[in-house]
């Protein structure tokens, strides 16, 4: 009896043993095949984006001031530094700079100092001789883009030399240059309708080297028109350059 019971024990031992190998090879069968992969791999493939969208070109100037900027009486709803460089803008290949050169109209026909023709030369710098001051109070600048484009962003940059705020900030875009027909407004952080085209919801900012990279999404239009209303160190309105990046609408 001895015996028979040693062999019963072993029995359920040996049935125990091919249980625990059978769930293990289940286990490992079951298992995804890219298990080993690096998980910052695995981000960076489902973060990139699809079809053939690339960074488009976008050449920063020098940074003029350093440091975080100053406390600004009055302006609220002020978006916050992000103290790095700004994140990689992806459009479709093919996507350039449509305004480099294209004639621009201003409703402050004499401007203080520059030349209105300087918001689309190229120079993004915020040294002397490289920037338009317009009148006080509210005033705009219309680029003529020459045709229609689909438009997926446009880069704002006001004189960046000393930290400012820009009030009534405003970018538009339009078929027509009276701005009547398909008129869309990308930006606006006029949050008390004092420019008269609508209260905005979009944040107040500090000026940078960066500019102000706004996403158009693609919108179709040939006129692009930016309004501001003084700023924090004074009621002018200075420009220094204009970018609109799109492809030809078809």
């Amino acid at each position: 009896m001895a015996r028979r019971g040693v062999r019963i024990t072993a029995s359920i031992a040996l049935v125990i043993l091919l249980g625990f190998v059978a769930v293990a090879t289940l286990k490992a069968d079951t298992k995804p095949a890219d298990s080993n992969a690096p998980a910052a791999d695995v981000n960076a493939a489902a973060s990139k984006p699809a079809g053939d969208l690339v960074p488009i070109p976008l050449v920063l100037p020098k940074p003029q001031f350093v440091g975080t900027p100053q406390n600004f009486q009055g302006i609220a709803n002020l978006e916050k530094p992000l103290n790095k460089p700004r994140e990689p803008f992806y459009a479709p290949k093919g996507t350039t700079n449509v305004a480099f050169k294209k004639p621009v109209k201003s409703s402050d026909e004499q401007p203080i100092i520059g030349e209105i023709e300087m918001i689309t030369d190229g120079d993004k710098e915020a040294t002397d001789g490289s920037y338009v001051e317009l009148g006080p109070l509210k005033q705009n600048i219309t680029i003529d883009l020459g045709a229609s484009y689909n438009i997926y962003a446009v880069i704002v940059w006001h004189y960046h030399k000393q930290a400012r705020v820009y009030k009534d900030v405003i970018v538009q875009i339009a078929g027509d240059p009276d701005f009547i027909k398909n008129v869309q407004t990308i930006f606006n952080n006029d949050t008390d309708n004092t420019m008269g085209l609508g209260a905005g919801k979009d944040r107040n900012y500090v000026e940078t080297s960066e500019g102000k990279l706004i996403d158009a999404k693609g919108v179709v239009g040939r006129y692009v028109r930016c309004y501001s209303n003084g700023n924090t160190s004074n009621d002018l309105n200075n420009y220094i350059e204009v970018e609109v990046y799109g492809t030809p609408a078809k």
